[in-house]
């Protein structure tokens, strides 16, 4: 097995003008993003770029993290509904709350940037967990052996449709809304953030992606493609964005592939 713990790639696809995707790793935090502009909005791509840029500032502001902490200790002290166990969850989810203050007041202040929006997956991998992070339609899955999971809950109105069993799982190829999403970074001053923890085991691959994967490749299809490259991250990489695009590239394509180690797991 190769020793290569991640991989990220961004591709433009077949059809769009501008890749309004963006993907950030900070390997040194065990921290990685990914990030889809909404398409149908001014600017995706400054959205996303913002997030990914806010996020990073969040994990490397060295004056940040005692002051985080110190507020994370009173919520846990005082019991504060909705504060997390652990630190790193918290962390992550006030990672994203500040990216979507960043693109939110970027957005009132330039006229032009105007209603843009993005959504955004985040891991940070520590001591033998993963902790996700999500707001809107991209997705992270697991990749365990043969099996694969998704683990974050898609915001859209496909999925909402599903939870309501107005909408089978097996009909959203053909659902007409099914890239309208419920819920994105920077369209409202606060935003309801998805965080979750999760143990890891050595070998595990986690995957981020935008829905410009999902969207044309089944999750067997994913996962045969990841095992398939045996061990290499960086072509299991490129092939996702490969199989989007023989089947169309309709939109921009952007994977994070990370492998467990054995010290994290």
């Amino acid at each position: 097995m190769t020793d290569q713990m991640y991989a990220a790639l961004s591709d433009v696809g077949r059809v769009r003008e501008a890749n309004e995707d963006s993907c950030l790793v900070i390997a040194e935090q065990g921290v990685y993003i990914v990030a889809d502009g909404m398409g149908g909005h001014n600017c995706g791509d400054i959205a996303s770029q913002i997030t990914v840029s806010a996020i990073r500032s969040f994990y490397t502001d060295d004056d940040l993290t005692p002051r985080l902490k110190e507020h994370f200790k009173r919520r846990r002290k005082n019991k504060i509904k909705g504060t997390p166990s652990s630190f790193a969850e918290f962390r992550l989810g006030r990672a994203l709350e500040s990216a979507n203050r960043s693109v939110f007041t970027t957005a009132q202040r330039i006229p032009s940037y105007e209603d843009m929006g993005t959504t955004v997956i985040a891991a940070v991998l520590e001591k033998g967990r993963i902790f996700l992070g999500n707001v809107g339609d991209s997705r992270a899955y697991r990749i365990r052996g043969r099996r694969i999971a998704q683990l974050s809950e898609d915001h859209s109105l496909a999925n909402e449709y599903i939870r309501m069993n107005i909408l089978r799982k097996e009909d959203v190829r053909d659902f007409p809304y099914k890239n309208v999403i419920v819920r994105a970074l920077g369209l409202n001053p606060q935003v309801e953030v998805d965080t979750l923890s999760r143990p890891c085991r050595p070998g595990d691959i986690y995957l981020l992606c935008s829905d410009g994967l999902t969207d044309l490749v089944e999750d067997d299809q994913i996962r045969d493609i990841v095992c398939a490259a045996e061990g290499s991250l960086d072509l299991a990489a490129r092939n996702l964005v490969s199989v989007a695009n023989e089947y169309g590239g309709v939109d921009n394509i952007t994977v994070v592939l990370i492998r467990v180690p054995e010290e994290e797991a």
